[in-house]
């Protein structure tokens, strides 16, 4: 098997068996860099998933929202019921009443500015901040009806779990991707390997004719293309680097704002060129050790 020596360090002899150009040289450098590249942002979109997730579920659990139907000028006895019930509940801990200001304001984006929202009659909205052990829904949602017929008890559990099954499934099809594109790494990385192999055939032939070993054979290809491997993913990776630095962040990026790196998660692109690097040795020695022992 090939040492860590003989593959930082190599052997002079044996790196002259792998020609240094040729078209199985850019395959893999060109391959590494395109898959690194593809694979920083893989990595960037499952953290930027798996942040949304948590800050969804953060941000609308333990809150949820009381409304109460305009209903003539009922409105105000019906509130001031709810709040008397909803202060007297276990499980909350605190209650708001949303000015119709903010109502307007939330539905501003949906009807646009020229719409005269304040015209309309809008229902009463309290905002509920609940306990971590939260109120029994069942008995409470009996009482306000009792109090102010009409009256919902929304938990935006309706709201909060299908955002968080979509950001679960936007983290996993990372993590797939990052999965697919180690396995066309390696199979491509395999391919220029073989192919190498086969260009080189002859000469491997009277190598072993005269007495050189199989594993000294496999280590000139195996050195070769685990470092173009690594060369052309870490080329590919701070490409990758530069490009996701240059994202513009804040809720102006919309849906860009959240993908990137924050404090040690730039270290993370940084184990790619490795991964790359184990991906090309493992490929490559299969591939020699496949040839070598097609040989008669």
């Amino acid at each position: 098997m090939i040492s860590f020596r003989t593959l930082l360090l190599g052997d002079g002899t044996a790196n002259r068996v792998v020609p240094p150009s040729g078209f199985t040289a850019a395959l893999t450098v060109v391959s590494s860099a395109a898959m690194a590249f593809l694979a920083v942002f893989a990595i960037a979109l499952g953290l930027a998933a798996s942040e949304l997730a948590t800050r969804w579920e953060n941000e609308l659990s333990g809150t949820a929202t009381v409304r109460i139907p305009a209903s003539g000028g009922e409105e105000m006895v019906q509130t001031e019921a709810v709040l008397t019930a909803l202060r007297q509940t276990p499980g909350i801990a605190a209650v708001r009443v949303i000015e119709d200001h903010e109502q307007i304001a939330l539905l501003a984006p949906w009807f646009g500015e020229g719409v005269p929202l304040d015209k309309l009659r809008l229902p009463t909205l309290i905002e509920v901040t609940e306990t971590e052990i939260g109120p029994e829904l069942d008995g409470l949602r009996l009482r306000l009806s009792a109090e102010a017929p009409g009256a919902v008890y929304d938990t935006h559990s309706r709201w909060r779990i299908p955002l968080v099954e979509a950001a679960s499934r936007l983290r996993f099809l990372g993590v797939l991707s990052l999965c697919l594109i180690a396995t066309v790494t390696a199979v491509t990385v395999a391919l220029a390997a073989a192919a190498s192999l086969a260009a080189n055939g002859q000469v491997i032939d009277v190598l072993r004719l005269i007495g050189a070993r199989d594993s000294w054979i496999a280590a000139a290809f195996t050195r070769r293309f685990t470092i173009r491997a690594f060369l052309g993913a870490l080329g590919g990776v701070v490409l990758a680097m530069v490009t996701v630095a240059a994202i513009p962040g804040g809720v102006e990026a919309g849906v860009l704002s959240g993908l990137g790196f924050d404090g040690v998660e730039w270290l993370l692109p940084l184990l790619v060129p490795v991964l790359a690097a184990g991906l090309a040795f493992a490929a490559t020695w299969v591939a020699a050790r496949r040839r070598l022992s097609g040989v008669e």
